[in-house]
């Protein structure tokens, strides 16, 4: 704080020397200071100073900082954003997702269907960025407005650096609020679900249909996250299972389309306050998504795991 008020009085009074009376005591240097045009900020600043408070952090007194806004009194605070890690690539700041739950209807081979283990990663073609046809002999297609999924992945563990090579599987519920592979009707389809390896810029990208709200829950897409592809066939390797969620205002909007009646019901009994994922916040599993319900949606998000 001495030296940011030092640099403040440096520029008002730019050639005064500062030093000329300073012995005379404090009861001088509050009369010189009286004898000048100053801001709040700068008086403060002198005051503190001659009292001694150079410890005190008033950061106010140095006009400098990430961002600033005015307290009520002509006095700025700053902001600085800070994140997981100390970046040498990637995003300027970034954070862990939150773990959360797989849900009932993961298909990663943690549980069973009414056909017994239900393991998408290990069916041939799941590794695919269009998610809306079903694979490996099934043939069922689905339905809904069109949204393109494109997540950045970054290893906070290595300063926010895109993951290259890290992989994503990603599924989520059909228009009506069902799950391929567990849902009356669509047990023996696979269609919403896929495997993506990250590029060189640690981004994947999907193409699906905009998921439906079912009673209980905001419309949401589950993903995991694997280190390698090659690990990407047993939940065994997993080191990240999250969520993430859309604008209200989007879900809305998309509600409207065809096919989508329930959602409509369902969205309006459900806020992300009563959501058993989102209701402890939505900072890092928010999607941003530009588009319209005619033309189809884009979502994305950036991803921080630790590999």
């Amino acid at each position: 704080m001495k030296a940011a008020c030092h640099h403040q009085e440096a520029g008002h009074d730019a050639g005064h020397d500062h030093d000329v009376d300073h012995h005379l005591g404090l009861g001088a240097d509050l009369a010189r200071m009286l004898t000048r045009t100053a801001t709040r900020r700068q008086s403060l600043c002198w005051l503190l100073a001659g009292a001694g408070s150079a410890v005190l952090p008033l950061t106010g007194c140095g006009g400098s900082g990430s961002s600033s806004a005015d307290d009520g009194f002509g006095f700025s605070s700053s902001t600085t954003t800070l994140g997981a890690a100390s970046p040498t690539s990637g995003s300027a700041v970034c954070s862990v997702i939150p773990e959360e739950t797989g849900g009932p209807y993961p298909g990663d081979g943690t549980n069973r269907n009414t056909n017994g283990v239900a393991n998408a990663l290990i069916l041939s073609g799941i590794v695919r960025s269009d998610l809306r046809a079903s694979v490996a002999g099934a043939s069922g297609i689905a339905a809904g407005v069109p949204l393109t999924i494109r997540l950045k992945l970054e290893n906070v563990a290595q300063g926010c650096a895109a993951a290259a090579g890290a992989t994503v599987y990603l599924w989520h519920c059909t228009r009506e609020g069902g799950y391929s592979m567990y849902s009356t009707g669509i047990v023996g389809e696979n269609y919403l679900r896929g495997v993506q390896e990250a590029d060189s810029e640690g981004y994947v990208t999907f193409t699906t249909i905009f998921p439906g709200c079912y009673d209980g829950r905001m419309p949401h897409v589950h993903f995991e996250v694997y280190p390698t592809l090659a690990k990407a066939t047993s939940a065994a390797n997993r080191i990240k299972t999250s969520q993430f969620t859309f604008p209200l205002a989007i879900a809305n909007e998309a509600y409207t389309s065809s096919g989508y009646t329930s959602s409509v019901s369902n969205l309006a009994r459900i806020s992300f306050a009563l959501d058993n994922v989102f209701s402890d916040g939505t900072a890092l599993q928010m999607a941003s998504v530009t588009g319209t319900a005619s033309q189809g949606y884009s979502a994305t998000l950036t991803v921080g795991v630790n590999i």
